[in-house]
């Protein structure tokens, strides 16, 4: 696996996908070519399927400037080593091609080349699965986090705590803001209204309510372009932070204590960025919403006095009860569904971690089995589910919009 600071990422929103990767690519390939007179993009895939509504164009267009683009959406051609994918060209004068690269944005923020495919990533840590870094850590007599520091050093505390930050940032913002977000849906932000009825509501529904608001704060903060931190992505950068800032807030935990937490939930993301996919348009939402529910859940289960092995059973459940969600963002937004339920899985992930702290910690399926599973569904899931807007709650929208309007006429 890859150091901790390849999952948790800082950037703007709505997609670490569609607008992170994308940025990443057009940056390195404008520096490599600065005698070009314009470029050309084309996007296919997801990121043709729904890359206007997640800002690809004009991320791209930042990248550019003030040099002309011409940004062209492929929504025909496969491109079958990773369903993200964008092809950048350099043009000069007479807009001839002198330089043309492939791109596939792989989930995260993170860009892969045709040459980088079959190389060896930067791993830094040595073991390959969740059952072998329990086996390691029961061994050494280690806590998770402890075998963080081990093989990323003590100055991963200063990265996290800068991570933790930054969370907390976006959380304020969010829930300071009021209004409508960006796009076609005309969404109203709700995340500060549920904070104002939590402050109201009976004790036994406050804490449930602010950890809602917690949760829509840093979505709706995404949604609108706004910074905030990969989650494992950005569509799902709602859950963690939610559910360590209710649980800090409960226990009146410092932040060291926290910043722990988020370094053993971080091996989570990680090995699902390893040894499946974090990728809506290659597995779906199970792999961004689940992901992060998974991270949640073994940072609250720690958080709660969890050992090792029963971290790992409410990991596994996390991820495990999301296992077949479809990604079908309606009009191309990450707004619905997607910000419901950043606050529903963090809700789901002190579920499982409540679950797994009142369990034996013997659990028959493990994070490395859901994991498997996770990316078989996601190969079996029908296309339109995964992260182009052609099917699910995206089409019958779609379709009952256009319903209301032929009634209309």
């Amino acid at each position: 696996m890859e150091s901790l600071k390849e999952l948790y990422k800082i950037g703007c929103g709505p997609s670490s996908s569609h607008t992170m990767g994308p940025r990443k690519a057009a940056d390195a390939f404008n520096k490599q070519y600065p005698q070009a007179s314009s470029f050309r993009v084309t996007l296919y895939g997801s990121l043709a399927a729904t890359g206007k509504g997640h800002l690809t164009d004009y991320t791209l267009n930042e990248a550019f400037y003030p040099k002309p683009l011409e940004v062209i959406f492929d929504n025909q051609t496969v491109i079958s080593k990773h369903p993200n994918a964008l092809t950048l060209q350099a043009l000069d004068q007479a807009d001839h091609v002198i330089a043309e690269q492939t791109f596939y944005s792989v989930g995260g923020g993170d860009i892969r080349t045709d040459a980088d495919f079959g190389q060896q990533i930067n791993n830094i840590y040595p073991h390959k699965s969740m059952d072998e870094i329990l086996q390691y850590t029961s061994e050494k007599k280690m806590l998770l986090w402890e075998y963080v520091e081990e093989f990323e050093g003590p100055e991963i505390w200063e990265y996290l705590a800068m991570v933790w930050a930054k969370m907390q940032e976006t959380m304020k913002r969010g829930l300071d803001k009021r209004g409508v977000l960006p796009g076609s849906l005309n969404l109203e932000r709700k995340a500060r209204r549920y904070l104002y009825k939590a402050e109201n509501s009976p004790r036994y529904l406050r804490r449930i309510n602010n950890l809602f608001s917690y949760a829509l704060a840093c979505s709706e903060e995404n949604a609108s372009g706004g910074v905030v931190v990969t989650a494992p992505t950005c569509g799902s950068c709602g859950v963690v932070p939610a559910v360590c800032r209710l649980i800090q807030e409960v226990c009146e935990f410092e932040d060291s204590t926290i910043i722990r937490a988020l370094a053993t939930a971080s091996l989570f993301g990680n090995m699902a960025k390893a040894n499946a996919s974090i990728s809506g348009a290659e597995v779906g939402c199970q792999g961004e919403v689940g992901v992060a529910c998974a991270m949640a859940a073994a940072a609250a289960c720690q958080l709660e006095g969890g050992d090792n092995k029963r971290i790992e059973y409410a990991a596994e459940m996390g991820l495990e009860h999301h296992l077949g969600l479809t990604c079908d963002p309606v009009d191309g937004l990450v707004q619905i569904p997607c910000i419901e339920r950043n606050a529903l899985a963090a809700s789901r992930a002190l579920d499982c971690a409540t679950y797994a702290l009142m369990s034996d910690g013997q659990n028959r399926i493990s994070y490395d089995d859901v994991l498997a599973t996770m990316m078989q569904t996601g190969k079996d899931m029908n296309q339109a589910y995964r992260e182009t807007s052609r099917g699910g709650l995206a089409r019958f929208f779609k379709e009952k919009i256009l319903h209301k309007g032929n009634k209309n006429r």
